[in-house]
C-alpha cells in the first residue's frame, strides 16, 4: 500500500468489462430482430410493410398533455354554454407558442343526436368541434392555426387537449 492515491485508483480493475456494453446493445438488437421475424409471420410481409409505411408518413400531431371538457350541448345540436372555466384553460395551455389545441367535437351515438339537415353524426360533432373553436379565437384565447379540429363518438361534449408541437422557441 504505497504510493500516491492516483496511481492506486489506476491499478484497481474496473467494476465491469467494457465489452459489457456492446454485448448488451446486441443482445437486445438481437430480441428486436427476433421481436420483428415474430410480427412478420403473425400479420403477412404486406401487411408490416403497409405497417410501417403508414408509420413514416402518417402526419404527426402533438402529444395531449392537458385537457378541458366544453358541455351542455343539446341532442341534435351545436349550441353550447360558454365555459369560463375551459376558456381561462385554453389561454394558459397556449400561452407557450409551441403548443397546439386540438378541439374534439362528439356526438353521443344516438339516433337523436345528429344533425338535423343530413341525419350525420359526424357532421354535427364537426359542428360541435367549428363552433367551440370559433368561440376560442373570438375571444382571444387561441389563434386559428394553432388549432386542429376532430370528431368522435362518446357523449354530446367537446373535448379540448392541449398538446405540445415540439421544436425550440
Amino acid at each position: 500500500m504505497t504510493g500516491d492515491l492516483a496511481t492506486l485508483i489506476e491499478d484497481e480493475p474496473p467494476a465491469r468489462p467494457i465489452w459489457l456494453m456492446t454485448f448488451a446493445d446486441l443482445a437486445l438488437l438481437l430480441v428486436g430482430f427476433f421481436v420483428f421475424l415474430q410480427a412478420n409471420q403473425q400479420i403477412g410481409p404486406r401487411d408490416l410493410a403497409a405497417a410501417f409505411r403508414a408509420g413514416f408518413t402518417a402526419q404527426t400531431a402533438a402529444m395531449p398533455v392537458d385537457l378541458a371538457i366544453v358541455g351542455g350541448f343539446g341532442s341534435g345540436s351545436a349550441e353550447f354554454q360558454p365555459s369560463l372555466a375551459a376558456l381561462e384553460w385554453a389561454k394558459i395551455a397556449t400561452h407557450d407558442p409551441r403548443t397546439r389545441l386540438r378541439v374534439t367535437g362528439e356526438v353521443d351515438g344516438s339516433p337523436e343526436d345528429v344533425d338535423p339537415l343530413t341525419g350525420s353524426g359526424p357532421i354535427l360533432a364537426a359542428d360541435r368541434a367549428r363552433a367551440v373553436a370559433a368561440w376560442l379565437v373570438r375571444s382571444g384565447a387561441a389563434t386559428p392555426g394553432r388549432i386542429t379540429i376532430s370528431t368522435g363518438t362518446g357523449e354530446r361534449r367537446a373535448v379540448l387537449t392541449s398538446g405540445y408541437d415540439g421544436g425550440r422557441q
